[in-house]
Order: structure tokens, then C-alpha cells, then sequence
């Protein structure tokens, strides 16, 4: 119940039919009131009126290939996602953050990767 909105998103770009194949994958899952808290008013149902287009990327950059402990992240360390851009992580002592987000959940085991709850949604840098 923490990710309706995300689960929603990810049926409807298909993108959950990735999600679901071999992996391993790492996802950072911004939580619903993480969509609630990062996207202006209406911002999410625009996005769903065109899944193909910003919503793909967007949720895209939410995924890295491989399976990434938090105890695998220190600070600094950059990591490629499926989109193709990087996101940039920060550690201070057992707090991880990505792109700025807070992991408020991490190590979240998955059929074929890990999740990691954050507080934010993380959208990609311009072109």
C-alpha cells in the first residue's frame, strides 16, 4: 500500500513487464506521499495521460542494474540507471541518500533485485 501511485505509474508505461524479467535490479521506490511531496498538483495524472513520453524516463531513472546493498553505497559513489544518466549517492553514517532523496526503507528483498524506499522522486537532468 506505500507504492500504489509507482505501481500504477509502472503499469502504465509497461514498464513492470521489465521489472518483472531476469534482473538482478536496484529500485529506488519513491513512496506515495513521496509523489505526493515532490510533484505539483495534477503533475502525476499528466504524466499518466503520456506514458510513453516523461513518465518512461522518469521512472527509468529509478532503476540501476545489478543489486545494490545500502551497505554496498558510499558517499560519492555515482551509479548508471536504465535510463541511461547517473545518480549521485550520500552517506553520513547509517543515512543513504539518493539524488538528494532519503532511503527511508532500504534492503527491501525483491525476486530478483532489492528495493530501497525514498522519500522523493528523482527526475532525470535535462538533455
Amino acid at each position: 500500500g506505500r507504492f500504489t501511485l509507482l505501481v500504477q505509474a509502472l503499469q502504465a508505461t509497461g514498464l513492470e513487464d521489465v521489472l518483472e524479467g531476469r534482473g538482478p535490479f536496484t529500485v529506488f521506490a519513491p513512496t506515495d506521499a513521496a509523489f505526493a511531496a515532490s510533484l505539483p498538483a495534477g503533475a502525476f495524472e499528466q504524466l499518466l495521460d503520456d506514458p510513453g513520453g516523461q513518465l518512461t524516463g522518469i521512472l527509468r531513472y529509478h532503476v540501476v542494474p545489478g543489486e545494490t546493498m545500502a551497505d554496498d553505497i558510499s558517499n560519492g559513489m555515482q551509479a548508471s540507471t536504465v535510463q541511461g544518466k547517473t545518480v549521485r549517492f550520500e552517506v553520513q553514517g547509517n543515512a543513504v541518500k539518493v539524488n538528494g532523496a532519503n532511503v527511508v526503507t532500504a534492503d527491501i528483498a525483491a525476486s530478483n533485485g532489492v528495493v530501497h524506499a525514498i522519500d522523493a522522486v528523482i527526475l532525470p537532468p535535462p538533455e
